[in-house]
């Protein structure tokens, strides 16, 4: 038999998630509406911009490690900006990160026939996973089951931005928007972890 797995439970994964929460999603939203009522567009596009810099900086001056995801996501969030400003449109600046959702969500559907779902994969850069337990039966079905999950919440909420953008006003998106991502993607994480903690505890590999 395989040792039990510690795994942290939800509310310490929240207690986790809520700075990057705040400093990747809340705070930026709350600029760039600030910036749309008080500047304008180009004064929203430039808020979420320097927030996004100003994150990196503030990690340079206190001598933390830049994540390499934090750094692709300021260049692109800068080439957002420059095709936004060129086209004139807040629809294109909103649309660009609308299509790497899509783009996810094709992903973990294609992982399926690999044999190597997703979620497997992002799930090891959270939890030590040893081999054994990866090779379960049990476990490998969990992991097709929510990788299909992601594939359907990230195509949900694609489908909500892009119909909130054809009909909603920019403040009313951006709020609207905002809550229901929040919703959805909390929403997936928690079932994912309890779905996962419940499983691999029915089958005695995790720890009570």
């Amino acid at each position: 038999m395989q040792p039990a797995m510690h795994i942290p439970r939800l509310p310490a994964l929240a207690r986790h998630a809520l700075p990057h929460v705040l400093e990747g999603t809340l705070i930026p939203v709350a600029l760039f509406y600030g910036g749309l009522r008080l500047v304008g567009p180009a004064g929203a596009l430039a808020a979420a911009l320097a927030w996004s810099y100003a994150a990196l900086l503030r990690r340079a001056l206190l001598g933390r490690r830049i994540p390499g995801l934090l750094l692709l996501g300021a260049l692109g969030l800068t080439l957002r900006t420059a095709i936004s400003l060129a086209t004139g449109s807040l629809f294109v600046y909103f649309l660009q990160p609308t299509i790497g959702t899509v783009a996810t969500a094709l992903a973990f559907l294609l992982s399926l026939p690999t044999g190597r779902p997703l979620a497997e994969r992002l799930a090891r850069d959270f939890v030590p996973l040893p081999p054994a337990v990866i090779a379960h039966p049990v476990v490998r079905r969990l992991f097709v089951r929510i990788s299909l999950l992601w594939a359907f919440v990230l195509l949900a909420n694609a489908a909500i931005t892009i119909a909130l953008l054809l009909t909603e006003a920019i403040p009313t998106f951006l709020v609207t928007r905002t809550l229901a991502t929040i919703v959805l993607m909390g929403g997936a994480v928690a079932a994912s972890t309890v779905w996962f903690r419940w499983a691999l505890r029915r089958h005695g590999l995790l720890a009570t």
